[in-house]
């Protein structure tokens, strides 16, 4: 009973000083100090008084400003960007800006505008961007062009416009982007085009707009970047109107709710009248497709026919020497072979993702590309028990392979002998069943990245990643490891080259303090999603620098004797670990407070113990573990009693002595 007695004593004595001390939240979240502050969806009506002079980056949207003049910012002179989306603002009266000389970005979104004062964007001496985006703008000439010579990029998208016609003294020199995606603009004359003719190299938004009408001449004066026309329900409208027109980029593709015209082998003549060099078709019909459809093609280096609905393409295609990109995704191919790849001889980057059809592999079906550097045949089904030299046959310069979400494949030793070049790998989400004691990759000398995300791997066979001298990013998320352990001696020894290692969600129980030591270039680990206790972090001990992920564990309590291994790091995360609040991680808690400037994921990393403290954010918590007044008190009571009774005993022991002498 004397001991039950005294231990709660003691229990009352240090515990009677636990408290926690919350601090109260900013209203703006600071992102980087004095200089980016977000204060979005506030409700604020006018710039709180907590944020720096030195703002630089300020995110103010979804709040309540009606009118905004010269006041309303005029102490944040340094901003650079202004984010005033959805802030209903009907007014911005005259010299708004004047002290914000270098402001360069400046958002409007989905503000009801009703009036914009000619001076109102004066001061910024290089205002580069500005979002006019929903602002229920009819015409141009509601937009101030004062102080506007260096403006760069120019948003209207979802107005009222009908017209590009801009005011005869618009500054559009320096103008590289300019959009006019969902207006209602149907007709395109040269006169509207004129005032344009400055710009050099400028993309051209009419997404969504249904133009129905070019006069011949509008686009011939003026070299373009790109060109989208999408949605366009007539596409001869377009190439009619384009005669004689240079653009880099023309984007041509639909949309699946819109029913427009299908594509014809004539309609695409009007290619032959102009210059470009990238094409995109996505989405359309064609109602006739043989090899004379490509005949005006011969100028292009890129081509895109997503979802354009094909089962094959014609053989004995004549013209497309030039042509470098071929992205033919989400189409109907039963084999790859019905691409006919020996129409395209110079092609260096081929895409086939995402086919309708379950897309069979064949035999040499791309031998004729000798100069495919990339190939990306993902979320194709693709099924294959021998891959992939049969399939790959004379790809030597191939760099880039994606075969990722796909089904079974069986990968045989130097499964990828035909790509010795391969610098990224990617078969992530693929099941791989590999049939021989070595490594299928050990010809790749100089494989930089490797995906073998949930690729349900055998990781107990040490010489898998035989053979990669030159990998540097490895990521084997969710493929588990036997007993949920990496031990000292793994498959990761052969691999000493790596800087970027991804073990997440592997199932993972501990890791043998000796597993990463042959790992000496390491800067980025990624351990989150297991079940790892604080006994694996001595695993990253010879480790300096580096990104370490440890989110989503099991780690309660870390002791003192492991914080110099997290001191020597970059950046940490705990986020999402049951982490205790007592005393008992009194260490780590102290730790945690003086190092939150390498410390991710701060807002999720909470206590889990004990139960009051539950979900309250690490940073918010400050523990008294000492001895309190209270505790001093009873110390006190204690002692003098103690003494008492020690006094006592000594006094009657004497007592007995002298007795019995």
């Amino acid at each position: 009973m004397a001991f039950d007695v005294s231990s709660f004593f003691w229990v009352v004595l240090f515990s009677a000083g636990c408290k926690v001390i919350t601090s109260l939240d900013q209203m703006c979240i600071e992102k980087e100090a004095n200089k980016t502050y977000s204060c979005e969806n506030l409700g604020l009506s006018e710039i709180p008084d907590t944020l720096p002079n030195t703002t630089e980056f300020l995110e103010f949207s979804f709040n309540f400003l009606p009118t905004i003049h010269n006041g309303t910012f005029s102490r944040l002179m340094n901003l650079t960007f202004l984010d005033l989306t959805r802030c209903q603002i009907n007014w911005i009266h005259e010299d708004t800006f004047q002290s914000h000389h270098q402001l360069n970005t400046l958002v409007l979104t989905g503000n009801p505008l009703i009036f914009m004062a000619e001076t109102s964007l004066n001061g910024p001496k290089s205002l580069k961007h500005l979002f006019l985006i929903q602002t229920g703008i009819s015409n141009l000439e509601f937009i101030p062009v004062h102080n506007l010579e260096n403006l760069e990029s120019l948003y209207l998208g979802s107005n009222h416009i009908s017209s590009i016609k801009f005011p005869k003294d618009f500054p559009a020199r320096n103008l590289k982007v300019l959009d006019f995606q969902n207006n209602a603009i149907h007709y395109l004359s040269r006169e509207d085009m004129r005032s344009l003719e400055q710009a050099t190299n400028l993309s051209l938004n009419f997404n969504g707009n249904d133009v129905k009408g070019i006069e011949l001449g509008a686009f011939g004066s003026i070299v373009f970047q790109s060109l989208n026309f999408g949605g366009t329900l007539n596409l001869s409208v377009i190439f009619n109107g384009l005669q004689n027109s240079t653009t880099q980029s023309l984007w041509l593709g639909t949309f699946e709710d819109i029913d427009d015209e299908d594509i014809s082998s004539a309609m695409l003549k009007g290619l032959c009248e102009m210059s470009v060099e990238s094409l995109n078709l996505q989405k359309h019909h064609f109602s006739d497709f043989s090899s004379t459809t490509f005949q005006c093609f011969t100028q292009i280096q890129e081509l895109d026919l997503t979802a354009t609905h094909l089962a094959g393409l014609p053989s004995g295609i004549k013209g497309l020497n030039l042509l470098k990109k071929l992205v033919l995704s989400v189409n109907h191919f039963d084999q790859l072979c019905q691409i006919s790849a020996a129409n395209f001889p110079s092609l260096t980057h081929l895409y086939v993702r995402g086919n309708v059809k379950k897309l069979h592999l064949g035999v040499g079906c791309l031998e004729k590309l000798g100069n495919l550097q990339t190939l990306d045949l993902s979320h194709n089904d693709i099924e294959a028990s021998d891959c992939c030299n049969l399939q790959l046959r004379n790809l030597s310069h191939l760099q880039t392979l994606n075969l990722s979400h796909n089904e079974l494949l069986g990968l045989q030793s130097q499964a990828f002998k035909e790509c010795p070049r391969l610098e990224l790998l990617d078969l992530a989400f693929t099941r791989l069943h590999i049939n021989a004691p070595q490594s299928p990759f050990q010809n790749l000398h100089f494989l930089q990245v490797l995906n073998l995300t949930y690729c349900f791997l055998d990781t107990s066979n040490q010489h898998l990643l035989a053979g990669l001298p030159d990998l540097r990013h490895l990521n084997l998320k969710g493929n588990h490891f036997q007993d949920g352990t990496i031990m000292k001696t793994n498959l990761l020894q052969t691999v000493g080259s790596l800087e970027i290692l991804i073990l997440s969600s592997c199932g993972l129980l501990s890791i043998d303090q000796q597993a990463f030591h042959g790992l000496g270039k390491m800067s980025h680990v990624d351990l989150s999603h297991n079940s790892l206790t604080c006994d694996s972090i001595a695993s990253v001990s010879h480790f300096k620098g580096i990104y370490l992920n440890l989110a989503a564990n099991s780690i309660n309590i870390i002791p003192p004797h492991l914080l110099p291994i997290l001191s020597q790091q970059s950046t940490i995360n705990f986020s999402h670990n049951p982490l205790d609040c007592t005393c008992s991680n009194i260490h780590f808690l102290t730790w945690y407070k003086e190092n939150l400037h390498k410390l991710e994921g701060s807002e999720e990393t909470t206590c889990a113990n004990p139960p009051s403290l539950r979900g309250v954010k690490l940073s918010d918590v400050k523990l008294s573990c000492g001895i309190t007044a209270i505790g001093i008190f009873f110390l006190t009571i204690f002692l003098l009693l103690f003494t008492i009774l020690l006094f006592f005993a000594v006094k009657n022991l004497l007592r007995w002595k002298y007795r019995h002498i």
